[in-house]
């Protein structure tokens, strides 16, 4: 990441402290604006909708990443506490420059995959920021469901592969949102990811040799 290194060093002071605080209290409020005012429909009016981008409606670019994805209360407050406690982990981990970077690169990307698809959501940005945590944090635990503990590791690796087979089946508009989408987390964490997965494929091998040889090497 010696380019991001590089900006820090030029743009550092520029950049919203406690990035994801502001998408959390954003997402909440437009949801409760939905419940208190449904006739208005003020998520449809901020979501990144590319035809009304074209008609002037430019301030969709930014305000769709307040739009929330959850549509019960319960769901909202499990899916806003889950991501503010990745998002504020990556900010911790990285600084407040670098963490705005990774989320505005996935906004961009989210953007472009827009103009193929017509419109666009923060599903594959929150993906991008889950795959980010799960890179720093891989034998962090969870408990799916609130019964089954994982470690936050093969969660990853699960929706890797949900991911993996939307792009080798989905359509080319659907290859491009999710290339586009992901391109934050390539460009921080490409090199890491191949040469994380090489070694976790070596240690699968040598485990399954060492169960093949009826534990003996």
């Amino acid at each position: 990441m010696n380019w991001v290194y590089k900006l820090e060093r030029k743009f550092g002071h520029i950049c919203i402290h406690n990035l994801m605080l502001v998408v959390i209290v954003g997402q909440a409020m437009v949801y409760i604006a939905d419940l208190l005012s449904p006739m208005v429909g003020i998520s449809s009016h901020l979501a990144l909708v590319w035809p009304a981008v074209m008609r002037g409606q430019v301030w969709r670019l930014v305000t769709f990443i307040f739009v929330p994805s959850a549509t019960s209360p319960l769901a909202l407050v499990l899916t806003l506490y889950f991501y503010y406690l990745i998002g504020h982990a990556l900010e911790q981990a990285w600084g407040d420059f670098r963490f705005n970077v990774y989320y505005l690169v996935g906004m961009a990307g989210a953007i472009l995959a827009a103009v193929f698809t017509g419109w666009g959501t923060t599903y594959y940005l929150n993906l991008s920021l889950f795959f980010a945590f799960a890179m720093l944090y891989p034998d962090f635990g969870v408990l799916l469901f609130f019964i089954i503990p994982l470690k936050m590791k093969y969660l990853a690796i699960f929706s890797g592969a949900l991911c993996a087979l939307d792009f080798l089946f989905g359509a080319w508009s659907t290859k491009a949102s999710i290339l586009l989408a992901l391109a934050n987390f390539l460009l921080f964490f490409g090199g890491d990811f191949w040469r994380t997965a090489k070694r976790e494929y070596g240690y699968w091998k040598n485990r399954r040799a060492w169960r093949g040889g009826g534990g003996r090497w």
